[in-house]
């Protein structure tokens, strides 16, 4: 090779060196030339590839359309098309952390000390009206001026109109034998109404007496006890009992003057005394438990047994008025028991709690049916029972129904 080939070979070599080593040496303004286009060049992919989606998205939808005000799509910036791209996993750490709230406990409401009084008041009167209950239940039980009540088989049925009715008896045991009735009611205290309702029935009605035949009603109760009297009821008046209650009337007595200690505000029809531990006299008086007992008691005049129903209906009725008084509502747990304690009955004492407010509603005033009812009746004679009254029961049976259902 010749000098002049060989310097022309070493010339191109050199040149191509150069050329090489030009190609590595960017300058600085170049780099940033060559960033900002590859920049663009993403978004323009970006921008490709959400016109596709919203294209996909309308094709989806039809012609539904959600308008978004002031809405930025979350992957709308370059980074987050980058993370696309990356695992789950990695871009849940690259999140930042929700803040999560604290949860404010909630704290128990106080009870208002209203409410706390009113509690304990009725908590207080419970234990108050039991102890004074029980109290009076074994005065009366001491008591031996009283002969004690056996408690009668007594096979009550609760009425067609759902109330529990109270079958209440009068003797006077101090006969020294078994008497007659000489006071037949019947109390019904949880009835339609709601109200207290009594009726009485004339102990010179004729019935008939289930296994013994036509007699005075008042006879049922020498014949058989309360429960036979209670037969005999339903029998003839389709009125039924569930519960009784015989009284004596010396404990009669002694049970108002226990409630009442100022006695019994009652208006005297008239004046009496033929047959009477103490006189009467006429008008507006109160009575204590002896006097109250014999103006109930007092048939001698021309009404005879119609005049004392009604004055027994009289003297219930002022007695359930008499509980207006808030002396003797406080000592009523006290007589109830001591009624109780001297009373022959089945009554439960439930059922009287359970009733004490249609007890006090009494205090207005009670409803009163006399059996017979008016012009449904007639005297007349037998040879078993002598001077009776002769009744029309399907009229009788009907007036009861309409006044228990009032």
């Amino acid at each position: 090779m010749s000098r002049m080939d060989r310097y022309k070979k070493i010339h191109e070599e050199t040149n191509k060196k150069e050329s090489v080593f030009a190609r590595k040496q960017l300058t600085d303004k170049e780099l940033e030339k060559a960033a900002y286009e590859e920049e663009k060049r993403n978004q323009e992919d970006f921008s490709t590839t959400n016109e596709e989606y919203n294209a996909r998205s309308k094709k989806a939808q039809g012609n539904f359309e959600i308008k978004t005000k002031g809405f930025k799509a979350r992957n709308s910036h370059p980074r987050n098309l980058r993370n696309k791209n990356k695992p789950k996993s990695v871009q849940k750490d690259e999140e930042q952390p929700r803040q999560v709230k604290k949860e404010k406990k909630i704290k128990p409401k106080k009870k208002h000390p209203i409410f706390r009084f009113i509690i304990g008041l009725l908590l207080l009167l419970l234990v108050y009206s039991g102890v004074a209950f029980a109290l009076g239940k074994m005065s009366a039980a001491s008591d031996s001026e009283i002969p004690k009540q056996e408690v009668e088989n007594f096979n009550g049925f609760t009425s067609a109109d759902g109330a529990n009715n109270i079958l209440l008896l009068g003797s006077d045991s101090r006969k020294g034998e078994t008497a007659r009735a000489d006071t037949i009611m019947v109390l019904q205290l949880d009835g339609p109404s709601k109200k207290p309702k009594l009726i009485s029935f004339m102990r010179d009605t004729l019935v008939d007496i289930p296994g013994v035949g036509q007699n005075k009603i008042n006879a049922a109760y020498a014949y058989g006890g309360a429960d036979l009297v209670r037969q005999t009821i339903s029998q003839n008046f389709g009125l039924e009992c569930k519960y009784y209650a015989v009284v004596d009337f010396k404990s009669f007595e002694k049970v108002i003057d226990t409630l009442f200690p100022g006695g019994v505000a009652i208006n005297a029809e008239k004046d009496m005394s033929t047959n009477l531990e103490v006189p009467i006299k006429k008008g507006q008086q109160n009575m204590d438990g002896l006097h109250l007992l014999q103006y109930a008691r007092f048939r001698m005049d021309e009404e005879g047994d119609f005049g004392r129903v009604r004055r027994q209906q009289q003297v219930m009725d002022a007695i359930f008025s008499q509980m207006k008084n808030p002396l003797a509502i406080a000592k009523l747990p006290y007589a109830a028991g001591k009624v109780l304690g001297y009373t022959g009955t089945n009554l439960k004492t439930s059922f009287l709690v359970k009733n004490s407010l249609h007890i006090l509603k009494g205090a207005s005033g009670i409803d009163r049916l006399t059996v017979p009812a008016k012009d449904t009746w007639e005297y007349g004679n037998t040879a078993e029972a002598g001077s009776v009254l002769v009744v029309d029961k399907e009229a009788n049976q009907k007036a009861i129904n309409n006044f228990l259902a009032k």
